[in-house]
This record gives C-alpha cells, sequence and structure tokens, in this order.
C-alpha cells in the first residue's frame, strides 16, 4: 500500500491561535491519534510506503524524515517525497502504477479527484488531524475488517 500522507492538519493539529511546539530535531510533535492511526495502517498493511505530499516535504532529507517519524515512535521502513509540481496532478500521475493507497490531507480542493481516486481519499479535519475513526476498514488487509 502506498499512503500519500499531508503533515499540517493531519499528524499536526492546525490550531490557528496557537503556534506547535517544534521537538529538538526542529518539527512539530504529531498528534497521539495520528500517530496511533499511522501506525494501524503501517501495521495492517503489507509493503507500506509512505509519500510525503506536505509542503515542509523538501525541508529534510529522507533520512532526517525518518528520524522525525522515529522520534514519534512511527517507524516507516519505505519513506519518498512527491516531486515538485501541484500535489494533485503528482499523486494523480503515480496512482496508475499503485496497486493499492490512500491519499490523506486536510486540503478540501483535493475534494474534486475523480470518483474512484476520492474513494481512496482521507479528508481530515485540520483542527482534529488523522484519526483511528476516519480509516475505511478495507485499508486493513490483516484480517481486522
Amino acid at each position: 500500500m502506498k499512503i500519500f500522507l499531508d503533515i499540517d492538519g493531519v499528524m499536526v493539529h492546525a490550531a490557528g491561535w496557537r503556534v506547535p511546539e517544534n521537538l529538538k530535531d526542529g518539527f512539530p510533535d504529531f498528534s497521539i491519534g495520528s500517530r496511533v492511526a499511522l501506525n494501524f495502517l503501517i501495521k495492517y498493511n503489507e509493503n507500506v510506503t509512505v509519500e510525503l505530499t506536505t509542503s515542509h516535504r523538501f525541508r529534510f532529507t529522507i533520512d532526517a524524515w525518518k528520524k522525525i517519524f522515529e522520534t514519534r515512535n512511527i517507524h516507516i521502513e519505505n519513506l519518498t517525497i512527491l516531486p515538485h509540481g501541484d500535489k494533485k496532478s503528482e499523486i494523480l500521475k503515480q496512482i496508475p502504477s499503485c496497486d493499492d493507497y490512500l491519499i490523506i490531507d486536510d486540503d478540501k480542493s483535493l475534494n474534486d479527484f475523480p470518483k474512484e481516486v476520492k474513494e481512496k481519499f482521507i479528508l481530515t479535519d485540520s483542527m482534529l488531524g488523522l484519526r483511528l475513526d476516519l480509516l475505511p476498514n478495507t485499508c486493513f488487509s490483516n484480517g481486522l475488517n
């Protein structure tokens, strides 16, 4: 499974009245609920690749991103970064080569994905982020559905 993952509004809550505090690595902590949900996706699916779609994706190297996730108790073996360009277009270019995928983002402009893609899109509330109750049962290939 390929997970196209945004960070702001997904892993880090976007509370406009406060700036999130950075950890020692220079990046904000992830919410507990978001960590739990992402760890479930990684644990209960095979051959998971996380592709970062966040606007922060070029701030750090792949190795630095892996350390950022590890510091937050998320182990991602296969981590990639979406190429430069329009997020929506770049995701749509990759989908034909994906056997299974999930797009997780708080960007409402992605709501106009084609119907078949939208079925694999989780739109998060930027104030709440990713949560277990947002995950469709079909994304658990290890028998949780």
